[in-house]
């Protein structure tokens, strides 16, 4: 008897790809779109994802979740900019949609897995004796920093189908090999409920933000301009803060109390220390005592060795080289020498 997988279908050449494969490996497959946001952005992609469906002879169906994304991401992305930080909805997304509800879907439909087209390996670990989360081999596309919030004990029952494919150009080449329309359609490199990437615009209608000026100061407390309010800013920027100076200046702090921009040298962006909050972790139920890793501050960079020592509900991260632009809101992902997910966490203010 065939395994059963519900997979995520968003109507991009990757999950469509994923149907591809997860068939040839013999699964019964059953295709799902989630609707996240408003219909007249999305009615493309189920469309593109029914079409898909339709040719490889899988069923297909919609379920609505736009009140979960609503509370638990939108809401959330609009609380963090409130509070001076600058969050990653996906990793939100990811926690309570699609490892979330999606994977109680499958079990009401009595699926044996859920499938994504996620770049990212799960395996069973001879070292940790469990099912872990490993890098993917294409380095470029790896998507592990966006997932270390999934519970380890779902692991085992989720299939990654892109897993092995070391750059997005096999994935398109098979796409086209089985007559997918959808070859060569572009990915989506914006957050999907901003398609126009204006985030203050965003914040403005949906959070009914109103934008209180304040002073840009240098760490000193002079006073070198006035802000536009505290979402248009984030740490490590520079373009259009609109103050002249000497010497090129970088936002390196947001004071939500003073409703200040702190800005200063570029030297001032690096640090060693930051804490971590809301960590999950992948391989333990805790961090009891010190421990040694690598750890990334955001998707694009690479990991750095760090030091993480407990301290109460938060981890102390120490690197071992300063890191640039560290930013509250955003997340630290941990990994092991062999490219496995140990955890992550949202880093906090200092």
């Amino acid at each position: 008897m065939k395994k059963k997988v519900l997979l995520g279908m968003s109507g991009g050449v990757d999950s469509s790809v994923s149907a591809v494969l997860l068939q040839k490996q013999g699964y019964e497959v059953i295709g799902c779109t989630m609707q996240l946001w408003e219909p007249k952005e999305e009615n493309r992609a189920i469309q593109d994802a029914k079409q898909i469906c339709d040719q490889l002879g899988i069923s297909h169906f919609c379920v609505n979740c736009q009140q979960e994304f609503r509370t638990k991401v939108v809401d959330h992305f609009i609380h963090e900019y409130q509070e001076a930080r600058t969050p990653n909805p996906c990793v939100e997304c990811n926690h309570y949609l699609k490892f979330g509800i999606f994977y109680q879907k499958a079990k009401e439909l009595g699926c044996d897995y859920i499938a994504t087209g996620h770049y990212a390996n799960i395996e069973f670990s001879k070292k940790y004796h469990q099912y872990v989360l490993r890098k993917s081999q294409e380095e470029k596309k790896d998507q592990t920093y966006f997932l270390y919030s999934i519970p380890k004990e779902k692991l085992k029952f989720i299939l990654f189908p892109l897993q092995h494919y070391a750059n997005k150009e096999d994935i398109r080449k098979i796409a086209k090999e089985n007559n997918l329309f959808i070859a060569q359609k572009k990915d989506s490199q914006e957050i999907c409920f901003i398609p126009d990437n204006c985030y203050p615009k965003f914040l403005r209608k949906y959070g009914k933000y109103k934008s209180h000026k304040g002073n840009i100061v240098l760490k000193s407390g002079k006073v070198l301009g006035q802000h536009q309010g505290l979402i248009h800013y984030t740490i490590g920027q520079r373009k259009g803060l609109g103050i002249s100076y000497s010497e090129p200046l970088y936002v390196i702090e947001l004071d939500q109390e003073k409703n200040e921009v702190i800005v200063g040298l570029e030297e001032e962006l690096y640090k060693k220390t930051l804490y971590a909050e809301d960590v999950n972790w992948m391989i333990s139920d805790q961090l009891d005592k010190m421990i040694k890793c690598k750890a990334k501050i955001r998707y694009r960079s690479t990991e750095a060795g760090a030091t993480l020592y407990p301290e109460g509900d938060r981890i102390k991260v120490v690197f071992d080289v300063e890191q640039r632009a560290v930013t509250p809101g955003q997340s630290v992902v941990f990994y092991d020498e062999e490219g496995i997910v140990l955890g992550g966490g949202k880093i906090d203010k200092d």
